[in-house]
């Protein structure tokens, strides 16, 4: 089948015979907590994906690495999800080490090497918290950063071997500024806990992790230039683009296994058919645009802003795929297998990612006026 096939050839030239191993279980068995789609990501060195290859990565791009989360959320939407997360962290060292005589290429060789899985403990799941504002707490010590609080949920809670994390580092005159802290996984004062009760994503490991006075060295601490007004710095803003770029191919990959269902059942008269294609396809052809954009070096706030508005308008049209694929597959369908109605709910999952529309409606319309772009 040509549907998908460019994206399939991607993963299967970056991440070989992850895509056949996949398809050797079954959705239900890929979506448990404890799943075997973690260790075969791992097993294809999938954690240096996003990784350059002179520091012994894959060098994937951004329009490669974008065709490859579609690839792999059409197969199991909770490996998209939470390797989403995982590049997410990647990317935000990868922009971090531009130009930095830091230790960032160090923790990048050993995420390549090691394949480390790294968690992302930043700011969301809040009902009316914005994005950029912290759950965990840090005092300095010395050269050290004690660090206490609780992240729910945090994605890959259990496999994880360092845990990146959204700081408020507390200064001598009572100040707090924003910063990124890489915390080992195996770190005195780190549990896990229970959290997440939806049967949806549950492979995703997305639990609470708890922090109690846990000491991070200096060495392994990002200072940003976040400003009160939630402006996002020149960090963060490439981060976070990656983050939108990503999650948002995940889950038009899990719509696109619908849509797939329905191709490949053949019974919906050719319209219906083609219009799901069409709808797909057009909105990938978006999210490859951003992807070109950002492999020609494109960041900042105009960049973002695109972003933002890209993922919305892909986010409207996985509604709409899911809607008339689940109609067009039949009563049948949807009541013979578990696999029609979970894929329906996980692709509606996106509209909770941060940073949401509603919170952020004001703030894209106050930057299409002439503002910075605020991130709530």
């Amino acid at each position: 089948m040509r549907f998908m096939e460019k994206e399939r050839e991607t993963l299967q030239e970056f991440l070989p015979g992850l895509d056949a191993e996949l398809t050797r279980h079954s959705l239900t068995d890929l979506e448990q907590p404890g799943n075997p789609a973690l260790s075969a990501f791992k097993a294809v060195r999938g954690p240096g994906l996003l990784v350059p290859a002179e520091h012994g990565g894959l060098g994937a791009t951004p329009l490669q690495a974008m065709r490859i989360q579609r690839a792999i959320g059409s197969r199991s939407p909770s490996l998209a999800v939470a390797s989403t997360m995982h590049h997410f962290s990647v990317a935000s060292l990868v922009e971090a080490s531009i130009g930095s005589d830091g230790l960032e290429w160090m923790l990048l060789e050993a995420i390549a090497k090691d394949n480390l899985l790294l968690a992302s403990g930043f700011a969301e799941g809040r009902t009316g918290a914005a994005i950029l504002s912290p759950t965990l707490h840090a005092v300095r010590r010395g050269t050290t950063l004690v660090v206490s609080g609780s992240k729910k949920p945090c994605t890959l809670s259990r496999s994880m071997d360092l845990l990146t994390a959204s700081v408020a580092v507390t200064d001598e005159h009572g100040r707090d500024q924003l910063a990124v802290a890489l915390i080992p996984a195996g770190s005195p004062g780190i549990e896990v806990k229970p959290f997440w009760n939806s049967f949806v994503l549950a492979g995703a490991e997305s639990d609470e992790v708890v922090l109690k006075d846990v000491e991070v060295p200096q060495d392994l601490v990002v200072m940003t230039e976040t400003t009160e007004d939630q402006q996002l710095d020149e960090l963060q803003a490439s981060g976070f683009l990656w983050f939108e770029l990503l999650v948002t191919a995940s889950y038009l990959g899990v719509a696109s296994a619908l849509a797939e269902k329905v191709l490949a059942a053949g019974k919906a008269d050719a319209v219906e058919r083609v219009a799901l294609i069409i709808e797909a396809d057009a909105a990938m052809t978006t999210l490859e645009g951003v992807a070109h954009a950002m492999g020609d070096g494109e960041r900042g706030q105009d960049m973002f802003a695109k972003a933002l508005v890209t993922r919305y308008a892909v986010q409207d049209a996985i509604g709409r795929i899911t809607r008339r694929a689940v109609e067009l597959l039949g009563g049948m369908s949807y009541i013979g297998s578990g696999d029609v109605a979970y894929l329906s709910a996980a692709s509606a999952a996106l509209m909770f990612h941060p940073p949401s529309r509603t919170r952020m409606s004001q703030a894209l319309c106050d930057y299409v006026t002439g503002h910075p772009l605020r991130v709530a």
